[in-house]
């Protein structure tokens, strides 16, 4: 028999690394029933799939016993947990700064010569200050760290928590004792570098998340339901079941999939298809949730709701997708993954080391504080950072929203890219191109009827005939035809604006978009509307091509539409593509060795967009597309996507910069710390000019989107 599959998802703010996520997914593949554990980095989540004889307790208890605490993800409540640890980092990171500013004034005057009472004084003043201060603001690294210990294991967080106590503690001693030297300005200066670079990670990764549940909060929250006795109720989408007969009035979305039984209307699938043109429904044919009803009253058989719709499965699709992005290790992890043992053997090496030299435990211990310190990742956690902040505010003023700091990363690291078609290559917005077709009486009656209805043609209609001057003329017996079009009398003369067909007119072979309009006594005349091209694509493709990036087009519109646009852009092209189809093309460029830039548009382009190794949305695209995208570009212009392309690249040789000198600093001051000509006092010193000198590189970005 067999055994039924759940899936369960965990929040787990403890998760910092790459080594936690190795730790995490070989331990729960260890767990009887696991079948599979994927941690999502950014979100900070694990989603575990397993028997149904594993419940939620005993996966809790496993990821307890790992060192981290889990609670099963509330979407609202997990999104609200991320934003308060960001603003419990923001303020542990204030109380530090001032802290330390303070010290240091204090400190000055120490080094400037001070001694005997005032120097005591300045002592005890300082350690009033920096007491409070690192219990309050070196409570993220305490509790990571003793989580960590305490279940046998270690991490980052544990070395700086032992240099931040040793060093605190030290300082203490000295002061009671009446020693010459204080740290306490090492100490809290320590904590709040790395608060400064953690709170602006956490702050990178707080804008990465929550595509899917755009993505199902464009779903109606309910129906109007037939009764038995011709009776009708009001209810939520969670109370609409399969065999339920709706009543679908024009203007509202479905709440559940299903078939017309009854009517004809223009529906508008823009969510699935990505596409703006309406299309035609009549009894028999399929409706989807969330779609919307243009032009008619339906009635519609409920076929499937609640997570059996096709917009649940896209959904999920995204959230699938999103799992092979979430496992991008991004540099920092890699370079931190070797870090805390290499620190830990250093100054256990130095302690014994000096001790078996005859040194003392107090010259040893200071020897070794002073290990830790030169050590500290401050410089090693600015790195990536400080510039993907600098970098994310210089494309802002370019008009392009950082969501991932990672993204610049990933990024930099593309080689291919894919352009959805409307929305993304045009501007998504039909407009009218033959409008002289209609003479100035022709334009008032048709600007009259187009006003009248929700059809996308007939809005496009009417706001270009506004702009021409047209002046609506009087329509009476003014009336909708459900799927055809609008009809009224107009001075006498019957007039008609819709479906070419319905109207009279003939419509050349390859015609895409168009409707018709016709007055008693004049012949039908054909309205042509074309979806116009961004500006500037044809030059941001050449630009991609240049840095060796091979573009492509996936559209889900048929192939003359595509064909036109691919033509302008000199670029390749598949058609008539489901989201589904567009995740398997990116799927299978990536199983190929390619690193896929996605830039897309629509709800119908979310999964696609969370597949790529990167994505980007304009922000005229929908909230799922701009929540699945890392970075959301304004405007209408296409070249804020070569844009932000070149200043990744630039980022990325700023960042290796910035780990040179971080390693740099290690292998001249590392020596000097061991040999014991480095005290605690200058070991702060260095590191925080280490950390300096980090964000001063970093801050060449500010000129990285020109």
């Amino acid at each position: 028999m067999t055994a039924v599959i759940e899936h369960s998802e965990f929040s787990l703010p403890g998760v910092r690394c790459a080594a936690c996520i190795a730790k995490i997914e070989e331990g729960l593949g260890h767990v009887p029933g696991v079948h599979s554990a994927r941690v999502n980095l950014t979100a900070k989540r694990v989603a575990i799939d397993h028997e149904a004889v594993v419940d939620v307790p005993t996966l809790r208890s496993a990821l307890d016993a790992l060192g981290f605490a889990a609670e099963p993800v509330v979407v609202q409540n997990d999104d609200i947990a991320h934003r308060l640890e960001s603003r419990r980092l923001l303020k542990a990171l204030g109380v530090a700064g001032f802290a330390a500013m303070n010290i240091m004034l204090l400190s000055v005057s120490v080094w400037s010569g001070a001694d005997g009472a005032t120097r005591q004084l300045f002592h005890w003043l300082s350690a009033m200050i920096a007491m409070p201060t690192v219990a309050y603001a070196g409570q993220p690294f305490f509790r990571s760290a003793w989580s960590a210990l305490r279940r046998g294991r270690t991490n980052m967080d544990v070395p700086i928590s032992i240099g931040v106590l040793l060093a605190t503690a030290l300082s203490l001693f000295e002061t009671i004792t009446g020693g010459a030297h204080a740290y306490f300005d090492g100490a809290v200066s320590l904590i709040f570098f790395l608060l400064a670079g953690r709170f602006l990670d956490s702050a990178m990764r707080d804008r990465a998340r929550d595509g899917a549940g755009a993505l199902m909060r464009a779903m109606t929250p309910g129906g109007t339901v037939l009764l038995t006795g011709g009776k009708t109720e009001w209810r939520t989408a969670d109370d609409i079941t399969p065999g339920m007969v709706l009543l679908v009035s024009a203007g509202e979305r479905f709440a559940a999939d299903g078939r017309v039984e009854e009517g004809s209307s223009a529906v508008d699938r823009s969510l699935i298809t990505g596409e703006s043109r309406a299309e035609p429904v009549e009894p028999g044919a399929a409706v989807i949730a969330g779609s919307l009803n243009l032009t008619g009253p339906l009635t519609v058989r409920v076929t499937a709701t609640g997570s059996d719709t096709t917009i649940a499965g896209m959904a999920r699709l995204m959230e699938a997708a999103g799992q092979g992005r979430s496992r991008y290790v991004r540099i920092a992890d890699r370079a931190a993954r070797y870090y805390a043992p290499a620190v830990h053997t250093l100054a256990a090496a130095s302690f014994i080391g000096w001790m078996i030299a005859g040194a003392g435990w107090h010259a040893s211990l200071l020897i070794a504080v002073a290990v830790l310190i030169v050590t500290c990742p401050c410089a090693l956690g600015l790195a990536v950072p400080v510039a993907q902040v600098v970098a994310s505010g210089a494309l802002m003023r370019r008009g392009l929203l950082v969501k991932d700091g990672s993204a610049l990363e990933r990024l930099a690291e593309a080689d291919r890219v894919c352009f959805d078609k409307t929305g993304t290559l045009t501007l998504g917005r039909p407009e009218v191109v033959n409008l002289e077709a209609l003479d100035t009486i022709e334009r008032n009656a048709a600007l009259a009827l187009a006003r009248a209805s929700n059809h996308p043609l007939s809005r496009s209609l009417a706001r270009a005939l506004a702009q021409e001057g047209a002046e609506a003329a009087n329509v009476t017996d003014l009336r909708e035809i459900a799927g055809q079009g609008m009809e009224g009398q107009v001075e006498g003369r019957r007039a008609r604006l819709g479906r070419p067909d319905w109207v009279g007119a003939s419509v050349p072979g390859g015609e895409m978009l168009s409707c018709a309009f016709a007055i008693d006594g004049s012949p039908p005349r054909l309205i042509r509307f074309a979806d116009r091209l961004r500006p500037d694509a044809d030059e941001a493709v050449a630009r991609m091509k240049h840095m060796a990036m091979e573009p492509v087009i996936l559209s889900g519109d048929r192939r003359e539409a595509v064909a036109a646009i691919a033509g302008q852009v000199h670029v390749s092209a598949m058609v008539g593509m489901t989201p589904a189809q567009k995740v398997e093309t990116v799927n299978r460029l990536t199983q190929a060795g390619h690193r896929v830039l996605m830039v897309g548009d629509g709800l119908n382009d979310g999964p696609a967009l969370a597949a790529g190794h990167v994505s980007i949305a304009p922000s005229s695209a929908s909230d799922v597309g701009q929540n699945a995208a890392d970075i959301v570009f304004l405007g209408d212009s296409l070249l804020p996507v070569p844009v932000a392309v070149a200043a990744a690249h630039r980022t990325m040789r700023i960042v290796r910069q910035n780990f040179a000198l971080a390693i740099g600093y290690n292998i001249l001051a590392v020596p000097l710390a061991l040999l014991g000509m480095v005290t605690p006092l200058i070991a702060a010193i260095a590191m925080s000019t280490s950390s300096i000198i980090v964000v001063a590189n970093a801050l060449r970005l500010t000129r990285c989107a020109r």
